[in-house]
């Protein structure tokens, strides 16, 4: 298990986090997400067999928010 810290953008309130959370948390993988809303972050714990620093871009890119890594 990985576990890294990427930057949100556009994650602005309670609801913001918690949907970048929940579209990280679909993908198989990925074991947890904790964004954080102060930084404007998110730690991410998952296998790197399973999922990509792209294919976690993309599940924020559709839940309307960006992650830069």
């Amino acid at each position: 298990m990985t576990t890294k810290t990427f930057s949100v953008l556009g994650m602005k309130c309670g609801v913001c986090k918690a949907s970048v959370e929940r579209a990280l948390c679909s993908l198989d993988g990925v074991e947890s997400a904790v964004a954080h809303l102060e930084t404007a972050s998110v730690e991410v714990s998952y296998d790197e067999a399973k999922v990509t620093p792209q294919a976690l871009a993309d599940a924020v890119d559709e839940a309307g928010f960006g992650l830069e890594f």
